[in-house]
């Protein structure tokens, strides 16, 4: 039986021994290396971008699109902090149903500088134009100038109107919007 307890005491401390044995430790860490994206000196550009819709006027169907690119041709326009940026051009099309042209023309900054304070008209952009609505002889457009930076909310809010017979007007726009609940369609 002695024989016994010494085996079964010599089994055991092994075991103790070899459970309290302290791992070894991997000096090699894997990780990714985070590479960093060289930054552009160079002038911005803010996104192109291109919308149609075919709305009811005057008693017929006419399609509106507009598209908006970055112009290199135009003078440069800088943000608050002083980055360059491409100025754009934005191209309003509407067309008959019968696919005639009724009214195409490019817009750039330059034709809204009388509605512009002299920082937007030096430093601004066109930033876009969008469709708001056909209501009786007139196509409205509201048209925003301002700083080219896509997390600014600095801009000058204008509405353009188109009239059947293709004459434009340009206004400030005073009419806040009300969020009535109404939803854009």
């Amino acid at each position: 039986m002695r024989k016994t307890t010494y085996i079964l005491s010599f089994a055991l401390g092994l075991f103790c021994l070899s459970s309290c044995k302290e791992k070894k430790q991997d000096d090699i860490i894997i990780t990714k290396k985070v590479v960093k994206k060289p930054v552009s000196s160079g002038p911005k550009a803010m996104s192109d971008s291109q919308w149609s819709k075919t709305v009811a006027w005057v008693g017929s169907s006419y399609k509106v699109q507009i598209v908006r690119r970055a112009d290199k041709s135009l003078p440069m326009t800088k943000d608050e902090q002083g980055n360059k940026y491409y100025d754009n051009k934005v191209n309003v099309t509407v067309t008959r149903a019968d696919g005639s042209t009724f009214f195409n023309r490019d817009f750039a900054k330059t034709d809204f500088r009388e509605h512009l304070s002299p920082t937007f008209a030096a430093d601004g952009a066109l930033l876009g134009i969008v469709f708001d609505k056909a209501e009786g002889d007139y196509l409205s457009f509201a048209v925003s100038v301002g700083s080219p930076d896509t997390m600014s909310d600095e801009y000058i809010p204008l509405v353009l109107t188109v009239s059947r017979m293709g004459d434009i007007d340009v206004k400030k726009d005073m009419q806040l919007d009300s969020g009535n609940g109404q939803e854009e369609e």
